[in-house]
């Protein structure tokens, strides 16, 4: 899976505990003996050692797929589809897990998860395992996951079956097919007339924060100095709706991060409610036009959800 950087994160299989071992390499880094060493070590201490192909807040055009207990015959199929992973592990006996290579160029977070959910239905693969940032197992070492240790108490190795570089020859239909259900999904969803109340479960910390990355990552200060706050919230919304947050989070979002608000809206709650509707408008009018630069170097989504396992 040729990318320049790769998230490597070992998580306690017991705990789910994370390790400050959490780190980006180069594959030539990954493969040096230092490095393996260190891995090697965490795995000894119950880790289970994770593995994502980084593209900062995109996704590398790599689909992952969960295929426990699955069919034989199942990669045959994908390829006869035109969806033949490029790696294929057995995580456990039984249970293995396909990349598909789908995108030459990275892609966007929800069209990522949306070829996700179809690849997953069409294989019957673990739906839950198809976030757009999805994290899979590095073959070389245990699977230390309790449930999969056999009679002895021994853990299963995770062992590469297929390696082959290359993209599947149907991955453009997969993302072009994806894109017209979102931009199908977004023009049936009204504008809402009316807003429920915020989330209550973020923070005005929390809000800030997201509101302050968002902020960053438009470059909204550099560009102008005299920021038009309306025109701030309205982006940011922008942003935070494209990657399917809900409604509600971006009301808390916009409600409590928004620097000043209300400011001198005489009617806070509907000045929210025309934000959102004019950002879902400008989404529904044109879902996939050119996104603006973002400040190099982000590497944090927007989104409160955390990265998912397999």
């Amino acid at each position: 899976m040729p990318n320049e950087l790769y998230l490597v994160r070992p998580i306690h299989g017991h705990s789910g505990t994370s390790c400050a071992g959490e780190r980006l390499w180069s594959a030539g880094l990954l493969t040096m003996g230092p490095a393996v060493g260190f891995l090697r070590a965490r795995n000894c201490e119950g880790f289970d050692i994770y593995l994502w192909p980084f593209a900062v807040d995109r996704n590398s055009g790599y689909i992952l797929l969960d295929l426990d207990r699955a069919d034989p015959q199942i990669l045959h199929s994908m390829r006869s589809h035109g969806h033949a992973p490029c790696v294929v592990l057995q995580t456990s006996p039984g249970n293995l897990q396909a990349w598909v290579h789908v995108s030459a160029t990275p892609l966007e977070p929800a069209v990522a998860s949306e070829i996700g959910r179809e690849l997953a239905r069409l294989y019957r693969a673990d739906p839950a395992s198809t976030d757009w940032r999805h994290l899979g197992r590095l073959a070389g070492f245990t699977n230390q996951k309790p449930k999969h240790r056999g009679p002895g108490g021994y853990a299963p190795w995770v062992k590469l079956l297929h390696a082959q570089a290359g993209l599947a020859t149907h991955g453009a239909g997969l993302v072009e097919a994806a894109q017209r259900r979102l931009q199908d999904r977004l023009l049936t969803s009204p504008a809402p007339s009316s807003l429920g109340p915020p989330d209550r479960s973020v923070t005005a910390r929390v809000a800030a924060a997201i509101y302050q990355t968002w902020l960053h990552r438009l470059r909204i200060p550099q560009r102008f100095p005299q920021t038009d706050w309306s025109i701030a919230d309205k982006w940011i919304a922008k942003e935070l709706l494209w990657r399917r947050t809900p409604v509600a989070q971006v009301q808390a979002i916009l409600q409590l991060g928004s620097p000043g608000f209300p400011r001198r809206h005489s009617n806070p709650d509907d000045y929210l409610r025309r934000t959102i509707a004019r950002a879902l408008t400008e989404l529904q009018t044109s879902p996939f036009s050119r996104r603006r630069p973002l400040a190099r170097g982000d590497d944090s989504s927007a989104a409160t959800s955390t990265d998912q396992i397999a």
